[in-house]
């Protein structure tokens, strides 16, 4: 357990090392800054587009640009540049080092084929896990700290739901859940295709052309189409909004995860099958 456990330190320690792995944390803080900037100063004009014509039917009081609405904009936004920022980063984390050589030092190691790619699948995770703390924080609490708490007005599938603010922490904790799982098969894509590539910046390209394609497909309504969205994964990835729709559908969430769950299963297996495969001794 302690050498796997150095392997893992081992792997995030050069994962952070990398100057490209803070690029993501700068794309999130910047993109956050910048939206809750142009909010701070253009958002009642903005929302004043979108609630006129409610106006006339509701009588709406209170605060309608509050944190959570931020929040939810701000999910929504960055929910296609998140998984292009994993893989930029976990997309070579075998590759490189099998193009460089340098995976060869890890082989002379008493431990496995088999614990160095978990450790690097963990250390990926990790990344993602941190990545997401960073959005969480930057969406939701530097949003509640500037324009306070409130009332979620969410426009989903089911139409416009409002969501109390003391029934939002719960629901906000599981959104992110979903995102982190979400990103997590991301990632364990990016690690099978650095499995079986050696170039390192083929599998990143590689990963990203299939989550545009996978997205591409989902936005039509073709009969075709229609018979493997369920399988996709990128399908998926947005099924946290549904946790703010009321009643909230417990049972699609639960089909979501499962697809995902099966995803990241079922890719890491590939992985692990394909680098014990793999011949990196010359």
């Amino acid at each position: 357990m302690s050498s796997f456990k150095n392997i893992y330190i081992n792997e995030w320690i050069k994962t952070m090392k990398r100057p490209r792995s803070y690029i993501g944390f700068a794309i999130i803080i910047f993109i956050c800054g910048m939206l809750q900037s142009a909010f701070y100063h253009d958002g009642k004009e903005i929302l004043s587009f979108v609630t006129q014509s409610l106006e006339n039917s509701f009588d709406i009081n209170g605060t309608i640009l509050n944190g959570n609405l931020i929040c939810f904009i701000l999910l929504q936004t960055l929910i296609v540049q998140l998984p292009l920022l994993v893989a930029f980063v976990t997309g070579d984390m075998v590759s490189g080092e099998t193009s460089s050589g340098t995976i060869r030092f890890l082989l002379t190691r008493p431990a496995s084929r088999t614990k160095i790619i978990i450790a690097k699948w963990l250390a990926g995770l990790t990344y993602t896990f941190f990545l997401l703390i960073v959005l969480g924080v930057m969406a939701l609490f530097v949003a509640r700290g500037v324009f306070g708490n409130g009332d979620l007005m969410a426009l989903n599938s089911e139409g416009l739901t409002i969501v109390p603010a003391d029934d939002l922490g719960w629901r906000w904790f599981y959104a992110l859940c979903i995102a982190f799982l979400s990103l997590s098969v991301v990632a364990t894509l990016s690690l099978f295709f650095s499995c079986i590539l050696d170039n390192s910046i083929t599998p990143i390209v590689t990963v990203m052309a299939i989550i545009i394609i996978f997205t591409i497909i989902g936005m039509f309504d073709i009969p075709s189409f229609d018979v493997i969205k369920p399988f996709l994964f990128t399908t998926h990835m947005i099924s946290w909004k549904s946790l703010f729709e009321d009643p909230i559908p417990f049972a699609d969430i639960r089909f979501s995860c499962i697809v995902l769950g099966v995803h990241l299963v079922v890719l890491l297996g590939l992985s692990l099958y394909f680098f014990n495969k793999k011949d990196i001794s010359s």
